[in-house]
């Protein structure tokens, strides 16, 4: 029943255990130096965790994005934070307590500070990363690494990808990046798959498709098997991810919102 370890990863999609490349893909201008278009300060997201199995839905645990404007180090920054915990019965399995935050700059959106603390199934992780990303360094509680342009991080690299514009690109492209993760580097990428209507357990939606490239592991199996949606308005906003596991899926869906910075006209009807 260990299906709910990487749920906060998971729902973010951007985040997940993608399969790393040790060849760097071209970086572009999509990834250094965007715009931030698409979210505030004081935006929260909630998405549930659910265990999918013969049409029925179990929730297994849930996660919560949010946003906050500060000054690091003298420098206004978005403060995100992303908390996920699995529901009281799941404990008795696999119980996550899992908090990821990021400190990223408002003008570029690249990661000044990235802090992971989890607790999954009693293995604890704690690091705490700064970024240095004109000397290309990262100094971690190992050490001090070097990165690529543009690095991101996990919960910076979600908020970055919310702001790309997908209508620059065909069917079927790839939209590179690097995100940097317990000190290594991996060479990511996003498939853009086009649009189309999405249901999911909080209503329908006209969606942006897209899919990561997955890293095979204890319950996902490699290769592009994991699809996400995003909404097609002006939020980009995260709706639902689907990944097959040995038995049955994992599905995560946007339960609710508020503090959005547009209207989330892409909801066509709720459920």
């Amino acid at each position: 029943m260990n299906i709910i370890k990487p749920f906060l990863i998971l729902s973010s999609v951007i985040a997940f255990s993608f399969t790393p490349s040790r060849q760097a893909p071209p970086i572009g201008s999509d990834f250094c130096g965007i715009t931030n278009t698409t979210f505030k300060a004081g935006e929260k997201i909630n998405m549930k965790v659910y265990y999918s199995t013969l049409g029925a839905y179990i929730g297994a645990g849930e996660a919560t994005f949010t946003t906050s404007l500060e000054r690091y180090n003298g420098k206004p920054v978005y403060h995100c934070i992303g908390d996920g915990k699995s529901y009281s019965f799941f404990d008795n399995f696999f119980k996550v307590r899992d908090r990821y935050e990021s400190y990223i700059d408002t003008s570029t959106l690249l990661p000044y500070k990235f802090l992971r603390n989890v607790d999954e199934g009693g293995h604890k992780i704690y690091n705490n990363v700064s970024f240095n990303q004109n000397a290309n360094t990262a100094v971690s509680s190992k050490g001090v690494f070097k990165i690529t342009d543009c690095i991101q991080d996990v919960v910076s690299a979600v908020y970055y990808a919310r702001n790309i514009n997908f209508s620059k690109f065909k069917k079927d492209d790839k939209i590179p990046f690097d995100m940097y993760l317990d000190d290594e580097i991996f060479h990511l990428y996003i498939r853009y798959l086009g649009k189309e209507t999405v249901k999911t357990r909080y209503g329908k939606f006209k969606a942006i498709k897209i899919k990561p490239l997955l890293l095979k592991g204890t319950i996902f199996e490699g290769g592009e098997k994991m699809n996400a949606w995003i909404s097609d308005d002006p939020n980009h906003l995260l709706l639902r991810v689907e990944s097959p596991i040995s038995v049955g899926k994992v599905v995560i869906d946007m339960m609710g919102y508020s503090n959005l910075r547009y209207p989330l006209t892409s909801l066509s009807s709720v459920r």
